[in-house]
């Protein structure tokens, strides 16, 4: 049996340990998160005042919920932050496996939520796998741009653009069905990401036609499929526009009839009458023009108890009526803050998987919430978006608390321009050979 000496296996732990923290998490990135769950903790106690009568707990039933979600995501968050970024990697086709498989059931057997099947139960815990496909997206995304490198110019190849638009088809073809935004979320994080990882406009081009052709094939498809039993909507039947109305409305009715409503632009939204089908909407623009500009103060809300989903996809016009414009106004530049942090993060990676990462990580959040706040100020249809980290929802916060975990664990162990030679070669060593490229990013 032969023993090696101790400067050998010195060098050996040495090889296989975690290179250094090469600066402190960034402090920007940890100010947003914790500014977000403090304006969540006190916009959702008003909003949650409808679920306070069904609530074992009393009062402060929904508000204690909400809290132990966020302090589970508030040490997840910490707990990530403290892992090297590429510890991240060997779990990225699992997470993404597990999120297909659960979003396949819940295609077939999940539990209708708002018209469409969207969550399945596991142990009492509901579970949204739409959150968890987005965030697999960026992965993935991140994983194919990094693996196929352009060896001759900026950018990646022509192969990589083919992969990450056939994963975005695939995870698309998984969320249709639930809803359009969540498929256009999707496209806007993986377009975003392919422009900043160089992907050359001819190829986008080539991409969008791609894209276009499989819509169209989709649309035909629900155009001539049979009308499903379980209805898409709230009700078992729409009202159109022009007043007619469709039994059993198949998902593309649902869409027709939200974008023949949003369509009426002769009409103010002050003079829209309120339906059985609007009504959400009126009493979220009630609630918004009740805010005006400075807000009625935290807890006062007038709309809350009225809003049927004031705690998850229209907290943002409670928001606005507590806070006002002004107060509607810091949460935006709050989420576009963190966008803007992460680009700088990026732009000065030294490698090419940290940067996409981060930059995905960040696109996916500050979209959202920009979907989620156009729709609830009358710029989308009308679509189901939680606002990250401020709606009520727990696959949704720890979707976000994930999100935030690798962006600070990026900020905190990639290296970046200037950093020591040998906090580079330390990094280089520790990723797969596949994941050493130079960053090459244009922002």
């Amino acid at each position: 049996m032969s023993v090696q000496s101790p400067s050998i296996q010195a060098e050996e732990v040495q090889a296989n340990a975690k290179p250094k923290a090469v600066s402190n998490a960034d402090k920007h990135i940890w100010g947003i998160f914790i500014a977000l769950c403090i304006i969540s903790t006190i916009e959702l106690y008003s909003a949650s005042s409808r679920e306070v009568a069904s609530s074992s707990l009393g009062v402060m039933g929904p508000i204690i919920r909400h809290l132990v979600m966020l302090a589970g995501g508030a040490l997840l968050v910490y707990f990530l932050s403290r892992r090297h970024y590429s510890d991240f990697i060997p779990f990225t086709l699992g997470f993404a496996l597990v999120s297909v498989v659960m979003m396949v059931y819940v295609m077939f057997f999940g539990e209708i939520v708002n018209g469409a099947r969207r969550s399945l139960t596991i142990l009492g815990i509901g579970i949204y796998p739409a959150e968890m496909v987005k965030l697999s997206a960026v992965l993935l995304i991140a994983l194919v741009m990094t693996w196929n490198p352009n060896p001759k110019n900026v950018g990646v190849t022509s192969k990589a653009v083919v992969y990450s638009g056939v994963i975005v088809l695939f995870l698309s073809g998984l969320l249709i069905e639930q809803g359009l935004t969540n498929t256009l979320l999707l496209l806007a994080i993986s377009y975003s990401m392919m422009i900043v990882g160089g992907v050359r406009i001819w190829h986008l081009f080539l991409l969008t036609g791609a894209y276009a052709a499989c819509g169209g094939v989709f649309l035909l498809y629900l155009v001539f499929s049979e009308p499903k039993q379980t209805p898409a909507d709230e009700e078992d039947e729409i009202v159109m526009v022009d007043g007619t109305t469709k039994k059993n409305p198949t998902r593309l009715d649902t869409w027709i009839a939200r974008l023949q409503r949003h369509g009426q632009d002769s009409v103010p939204k002050w003079e829209v009458p309120a339906t059985g089908k609007n009504r959400q909407e009126i009493l979220s623009y009630m609630a918004q023009a009740n805010g005006g500009i400075y807000g009625v103060g935290p807890g006062n809300s007038r709309e809350a108890s009225r809003l049927p989903l004031a705690f998850s996809d229209y907290i943002f016009a409670i928001i606005i009526e507590e806070l006002g414009l002004i107060g509607g106004i810091v949460v935006m530049i709050l989420y576009l803050w963190l966008l803007g942090r992460a680009s700088g993060i990026a732009s000065h990676c030294n490698r090419t998987y940290p940067a996409l990462v981060v930059i995905g990580m960040a696109v996916m959040i500050a979209f959202q919430a920009l979907f989620h706040m156009g729709i609830v100020s009358g710029v989308f249809p009308v679509s189901g978006q939680p606002l990250p980290l401020l709606s009520k929802g727990g696959t949704s916060i720890v979707v976000t608390a994930i999100a935030f975990g690798i962006m600070l664990s990026i900020s905190r162990t990639a290296t970046r321009q200037g950093s020591k030679k040998q906090d580079i070669r330390d990094e280089i060593d520790t990723l797969p050979e596949q994941f050493g490229a130079e960053n090459q990013m244009q922002l």
